[in-house]
């Protein structure tokens, strides 16, 4: 590329000028930025220039969404922050729905929006729209950057709001004049990350430590929920110590399921209802008490409720607690072990009937399953895909839920093997996201194996950027089950007002997806046959390592549900 600029000043020294979107190319490599995912305009296009000099990956996907989502993605895989970049008014209002997924998930990524140039403030420049207040309600930090000289710094600002409390998404307009001016390069503040940020590793007040210690230490039948933030604060050895030394059965949801491998002697899955029920002390780490918690009604309400978050905000929202702790839930995890260690005495190595009782409950519940798992029926049960799923998984495989009711199954079945290696929308729910989400995990980790699962009404949201994964190299495995329907919110229509009007809005064409995969350069099959799911699976898994993304169109049965679809408690 070409040098910046030398112009004499006025004592006849040369000073070097710099655009806009070299700046901002510049701060994102100071924040470790190593890709940035994008759909290109006009009003963005200096930061592609700028992203060359600093050899920063630019990955342009066919909708703004997908870059968000991808950027989100990208944040929960590495534990780093991610960044998208897109044109001003519809491609910022396109990334709006993956922004806002980011928010209710926690995930730290900067957007960076254009804008028309201040020049033509209320002019009605192209695609102006007050892409500012757009964003702030869903987002940590959404400003406009007014002048040249201060791209670094407000860059540098939109980050460190990304991880004030629970982290988030942070939002920049940069107007079209203002990335494309050339400013003097001396005159220009670059912050170092490495001093401009405090720590956020905070251990909460120490004598809540030591009260939660106490109480644990007391404790006859204690359980834990591990959630998001356990991946958030990589706190996967400070949680795999806290259940082992204090002998406490644990339980995972979103990005915390992994932090106990399956076998493992504290690791359980499909008793938690039972536990919360009849537990003494719960301990709830990185999870809000939102519509998965049943808004807190579902822990027993004379139960010791404990309650450990990012967020001081989350503490105690929508449910009282005995103890709330705010703070880094690995740190904190680590001093109440630390604290307890020493008074550890004969009741916590009593708790082995407790996690013995939940032990045979699991196999119980397990063994209620299994003739479904085990299904030989035509078209497909859905829990058969999920239980070969989950036989599939290696030791190496990140996998993605992106659906509906399909993905719900899955979650009875599939365990990932590794802290880290599962990811879903999170809270708001968001379908759509498998497609970037494999794509940023498969940048981020070019030597594991990906594997998204889809219904296909999400699948048909972004699929179209399963060619930008064939375009860069980034193959993944991908796996559809295919029902033809909307059919999570099919069940519940059919439930409100019966079959006539139930099938209304919902019914999808009978898509062959395998085709699809094909067309775009990748590797497609269908499976009908149950005894087929396992040597399809096999093959996309040799055409993913030949390079290509594959997928595997599975046709399931319409009229099998979950058991949270069918009494329809997400809304409870």
């Amino acid at each position: 590329m070409a040098e910046p600029a030398k112009q004499p000043q006025a004592n006849g020294v040369p000073a070097e000028k710099i655009s806009g979107g070299h700046l901002v190319a510049k701060a994102l490599k100071s924040e470790g930025i190593d890709v940035i995912f994008t759909l290109c305009g006009g009003h963005i296009i200096d930061i592609y220039d700028g992203c060359l000099d600093e050899g920063i990956k630019i990955i342009d996907v066919r909708h703004e969404q997908v870059a968000a989502h991808a950027a989100d993605g990208y944040a929960r895989v590495t534990g780093k922050p991610g960044c998208a970049v897109v044109t001003a008014g519809p491609g910022t209002t396109d990334a709006v729905t993956g922004v806002a997924n980011a928010f209710r998930a926690e995930s730290p990524f900067l957007l960076i929006g254009g804008q028309s140039a201040l020049s033509q403030h209320m002019m009605g420049g192209l695609q102006n729209l007050p892409h500012v207040d757009i964003m702030a309600p869903i987002s940590k930090f959404a400003t406009q950057v007014a002048t040249t000289e201060r791209i670094p710094d407000m860059v540098s600002m939109a980050f460190r709001e990304c991880y004030n409390g629970a982290p988030g998404p942070a939002f920049l307009e940069i107007p079209r004049d203002v990335l494309d001016a050339k400013v003097d390069l001396a005159k220009v503040r670059f912050p170092k990350p490495g001093q401009y940020r405090a720590s956020t590793k905070s251990v909460g007040d120490p004598q809540d430590v030591e009260k939660l210690a106490d109480i644990l230490v007391r404790s006859k039948r204690p359980c834990v929920l591990l959630g998001t933030q356990v991946a958030t604060c990589r706190a996967y050895e400070a949680a795999e110590e806290f259940v082992r030394t204090l002998n406490i059965p644990a339980y995972m949801n979103g990005a915390g399921r992994g932090t106990l491998p399956p076998g493992h002697s504290h690791h359980f899955h499909r008793t938690r209802r039972y536990a919360f029920d009849k537990a003494d002390v719960i301990v709830i780490v990185g999870t809000p008490f939102d519509f998965r918690m049943g808004y807190g009604k579902r822990l027993r309400a004379d139960a010791t409720v404990v309650q450990i978050d990012l967020d001081y905000r989350t503490v105690g929202k929508n449910r009282d607690v005995s103890l709330g702790i705010v703070g880094d839930c690995g740190r904190i995890l680590a001093a109440v072990t630390q604290a307890a260690s020493g008074r550890l005495g004969k009741g916590v190595k009593e708790r082995e009937a407790w996690l013995e009782e939940l032990r045979a409950g699991e196999k119980a519940a397990y063994e209620k399953l299994l003739p479904e798992f085990k299904s030989e029926s035509v078209p497909i049960n859905p829990y058969r895909v999920a239980y070969e799923l989950n036989e599939f998984l290696t030791e190496d495989t990140i996998y993605i839920g992106d659906g509906g009711d399909v993905v719900t199954i899955t979650a009875q079945a599939v365990q990932p093997r590794r802290p880290g290696h599962w990811m879903d929308p999170g809270p708001l729910g968001t379908l759509g996201v498998g497609t970037p989400f494999a794509m940023a995990a498969k940048f981020a980790h070019p030597q594991k194996e990906v594997l998204c699962y889809f219904g296909d009404g999400s699948f048909s949201l972004t699929g179209w950027d399963f060619e930008t994964c064939v375009r860069f190299k980034l193959p993944f495995l991908g796996v559809i089950g295919n029902n033809s329907a909307m059919n999570q919110i099919r069940c519940g229509q059919i439930i409100k007002y019966g079959e006539e009007r139930g099938e209304v809005g919902n019914r999808l064409g009978n898509v062959e997806y395998s085709k699809f995969a094909q067309m775009l350069g990748g590797y497609g099959e269908e499976v009908r046959d149950p005894a087929q799911i396992r040597p399809a699976l096999e093959r996309g898994r040799e055409a993913v390592a030949s390079g290509k993304p594959a997928l595997i169109n599975i046709w399931v049965d319409i009229d099998v549900w979950a058991p949270g679809t069918k009494n329809q408690t997400m809304y409870k």
